[in-house]
């Protein structure tokens, strides 16, 4: 597998991020320089009264993007064209936003990539992670990031597992996919493209493309 098979980079204006990578993941542990190497401040739109900008020399927006009064939003961060960042959503530092994405009502992103037109609409935590194109979270969904026992987190990709550096890393979502509401999506899961996932699930390891994930039928519990 490529690191670039989860994504679709044709329409993606900051392809270079992803340029020489062997692994997807890896564009996080590069965004915040990244992020320091574009034009920050320049904010191409007018921001309502109630919206909170923190650095906001460190923060680009383009134009056609929406932000609702209540909203947070702490540089370094670019956030793309024709976004929807709604009241009450919590944008932490180093994230990049593309076109045409939504950040709704009590949602926080943190540390993380969001491509084309990907949304985190409703109460959704993404932090450490890549939301590929069209990627869709239900309500309630959340990507963790840290492993309960502090541990570096490994990730299943493909046949292989491969230990990061990494203490913080969530998810790695591929295009088009579709989480159902309530899921939680274990440290470092990768999910390909094109994956549609039944509410209130956990979902771990990696889930290749094109795949329908539905609950069991039990639950399986193992002493620790």
């Amino acid at each position: 597998m490529e690191s670039l098979s989860l994504f679709c980079l044709d329409t993606y204006r900051h392809k270079d991020l992803f340029s020489g990578l062997k692994y997807p993941w890896e564009a996080i542990e590069r965004l915040h320089a990244y992020l320091l190497e574009q034009d920050l401040g320049k904010i191409e739109i007018s921001i309502p009264p109630g919206v909170l900008l923190i650095d906001p020399e460190k923060i680009s927006i383009g134009p056609g993007t929406a932000i609702e009064p209540g909203a947070y939003i702490q540089g370094p961060c670019v956030i793309g064209q024709n976004c929807q960042i709604r009241q009450g959503a919590y944008i932490r530092e180093n994230v990049l936003i593309a076109d045409q994405c939504v950040v709704g009502h009590a949602s926080e992103i943190k540390h993380s990539i969001l491509f084309n037109k990907a949304a985190a609409p409703h109460f959704n935590y993404v932090g450490d992670s890549i939301l590929g194109n069209r990627v869709n979270l239900g309500a309630g969904v959340k990507c963790a990031n840290y492993r309960l026992d502090h541990q570096c987190i490994s990730v299943h990709w493909g046949q292989k597992k491969i230990k990061t550096r990494l203490k913080k890393l969530g998810a790695c979502i591929g295009d088009n996919s579709q989480i159902g509401c309530n899921t939680v999506i274990n440290p470092g899961a990768c999910i390909g493209k094109d994956v549609i996932c039944y509410p209130n699930m956990t979902l771990q390891r990696y889930i290749p493309q094109k795949s329908l994930v539905k609950p069991s039928s039990y639950m399986m519990v193992e002493s620790l």
